[in-house]
């Protein structure tokens, strides 16, 4: 009969905490902006046709397994990985300065653009990523905001384009 009452009470305090996560990210933005760069010791062209080369990114990539390519017109593909199913499609380029890319699927708790910018910096360049994002559901707003911050994803980006052209990245910024 005791475990039931302590069965009882974890219960009990699991969905409070689940409540107060809730509550919390209901008072949190469903929008957000985050921006890190890193410095590549590597041309920016390399750099480009490396992010425009969608086919390739589970050859880098660690979070993606495998990528259909949907079209070229614009580019529309679909990564299927850690982070489950998710369509995407470039949404604007100026090459090889401004690649801009969107989540087209209205039905994943988070949505938004992900905009590359390369800067030529003496023999590399820099490469920033912004993330304008947002956040749909509640619990999951709550866990971005305090638990794996709204960088964590444009850092484990990054480590990898730097891990993919031979120059570990200590510190993205």
């Amino acid at each position: 009969m005791l475990w039931l009452v302590i069965a009882g009470i974890v219960v009990g305090v699991l969905v409070l905490l689940l409540l107060v996560m809730m509550a919390i990210g209901a008072r949190l933005p469903l929008a957000h902006t985050a921006a890190r760069h890193v410095r590549l010791p590597v041309d920016r062209q390399r750099v480009w046709d490396t992010l425009t080369d969608v086919a390739g990114y589970s050859s880098w990539r660690p979070r993606v397994k495998r990528v259909e390519v949907l079209g070229t017109e614009p580019t529309r593909w679909r990564e299927f990985g850690k982070d489950g199913k998710i369509t995407f499609a470039v949404e604007a380029a100026d090459p090889p300065r401004r690649l801009v890319t969107r989540i087209t699927d209205e039905k994943l708790p988070f949505g938004g653009s992900w905009t590359y910018d390369l800067e030529p910096d003496g023999d590399g360049c820099v490469v920033t990523v912004t993330e304008h994002g947002e956040v749909r559901n509640l619990v999951f707003r709550f866990m971005s905001r305090y638990v794996f911050g709204h960088t964590a994803t444009i850092d484990g980006f990054l480590t990898a384009l730097g891990s993919h052209f031979g120059h570990p990245v200590g510190r993205v910024e």
